[in-house]
């Protein structure tokens, strides 16, 4: 996924469909400089955890 899609999600009132490892996850923050997503399972709120914007897909 690119930047400026991610930022879009985040600023979104809806929520979109983005996975990682084919679970689904909410996009808490972008970080453009590192090109990281704080991001936590749907299923496990308190779970977070910075990945790679490159391994998350819009479903």
């Amino acid at each position: 996924m690119n930047i400026q899609r991610a930022e879009q999600i985040v600023e979104s009132p809806e929520l979109i469909n983005v996975t990682y490892n084919g679970k689904k996850i909410y996009i808490q923050h972008v970080d453009e400089q590192n090109k990281l997503a704080r991001i936590y399972p749907l299923d496990d709120p308190q779970n977070e955890f910075d990945v790679q914007l490159e391994q998350l897909s819009e479903e």
